[in-house]
């Protein structure tokens, strides 16, 4: 219950943060760091920066996103499914 929770609010944060930096990327704004959409990902947010770069058109042209989120994305599904193997078994 508590992994659901924080997994659903790491994701919509990490949504939300990619439609804000693409508002400001529109705007010449001051941006949000790679390192901290990375970090995003890699605690949980992977689902929602990847939906975030699917809806709205954002970091598709930089390998290191196109790649590297599904990877991570991939990755956190694997150790996911090991967790709720163990815990059921």
């Amino acid at each position: 219950m508590i992994l659901t929770v924080y997994l659903f609010a790491v994701n919509l944060l990490a949504y939300v943060i990619m439609g804000m930096d693409k508002a400001r990327a529109k705007k010449r704004q001051r941006r949000i760091r790679e390192k901290t959409l990375f970090l995003l990902a890699f605690f949980g947010g992977s689902l929602g920066i990847y939906v975030g770069m699917r809806a709205f058109r954002h970091k598709t042209k930089h390998k290191s996103f196109t790649i590297g989120i599904p990877i991570i994305l991939f990755a956190q599904i694997a150790v996911l499914i090991f967790i709720l193997q163990v815990v059921s078994a």
